[in-house]
């Protein structure tokens, strides 16, 4: 089973959207990061409990999943949510952040002493060029600026974040690695959130549907796969994945909101899939 994981976490990671898409309207997005958090906090304690999974034994340890927990889920879905509330179109969000493979590349040589070589070089530019024919159709313009930031703040949140976790703490039990995790998020979006939201939601069936989504489908499943291929893979090949999402988010979004896809876009499909796979059999 372990070989359909890759595949596996990309569909699901691409589904990320449909809780933006149907959430969003009736919440506020930190308020609703927020509210994802407590809930996957929950759910994965009695799930820990009930299992008896080992908890970390030394105060680093803890200290290490936090730190890794705020990177990728409060620095990174904070900067995806801002960004877009601030006007900047998800398909320009998802480009950005879609530059982490070439990040980590170039961070995992000092960081981690990976090796990449010159044909995951070409894989990685081969990626985005792919990535980038996707998103041609789907970007508009007349958009804010001030979007970019938070956009760039999450890009550095994913590529650090995956990074750190595979230095500091690659092994853990996924049960309680991600009550830490999404409880030091939850610390670092509390205080924001109640000083610039006022934690509105409204909890109509599409909300509760697109919450559920994230907390099951995203926070449950495609984290616990990402932190398995942060233990079992290179920096590299796992980032190399995340080229794959805006392609199938685009794919996913035709089949279901009948949004277009072009030709083009086909063609940087079939290219961004060509270029992981340069990455990964390397």
């Amino acid at each position: 089973m372990a070989r359909f994981y890759p595949a596996l976490f990309v569909f699901l990671w691409s589904t990320g959207f449909i809780g933006a898409k149907f959430g969003l309207p009736y919440a506020e997005p930190l308020s609703f990061l927020l509210t994802r958090y407590v809930l996957v906090i929950v759910l994965m304690t009695i799930a820990a409990v009930v299992a008896g999974a080992p908890w970390p034994r030394t105060a680093r340890a803890w200290i290490h999943l936090a730190v890794a927990g705020m990177l990728m889920q409060a620095v990174y879905l904070g900067g995806v949510f801002l960004a877009i509330k601030q006007g900047l179109p998800a398909g320009m969000v998802s480009l950005l952040v879609g530059l982490q493979p070439l990040l980590t590349a170039l961070l995992a040589i000092f960081v981690l002493g990976e090796v990449v070589r010159r044909r995951q070089w070409f894989g990685l530019v081969l990626g985005i060029a792919g990535t980038a024919m996707v998103l041609s159709g789907r970007i508009e313009g007349g958009f804010s600026l001030t979007g970019v930031l938070p956009a760039l703040c999450a890009l550095l949140g994913i590529t650090l974040g995956a990074l750190y976790q595979k230095r500091f703490c690659p092994h853990f039990d996924w049960r309680t690695g991600a009550v830490i995790q999404f409880l030091a998020a939850a610390l670092v979006t509390l205080p924001i959130a109640a000083h610039f939201e006022g934690f509105h939601i409204e909890f109509t069936g599409q909300f509760i549907f697109a919450l559920s989504w994230l907390v099951l489908v995203l926070s449950l499943g495609a984290i616990s796969l990402l932190n398995y291929l942060i233990r079992h893979g290179s920096a590299v090949n796992v980032a190399s994945l995340f080229y794959l999402t805006p392609p199938v988010t685009a794919l996913i979004a035709w089949v279901l909101f009948d949004e277009t896809l072009t030709l083009i876009g086909c063609e940087g499909l079939v290219i961004a899939v060509i270029g992981v796979a340069l990455v990964r059999k390397a």
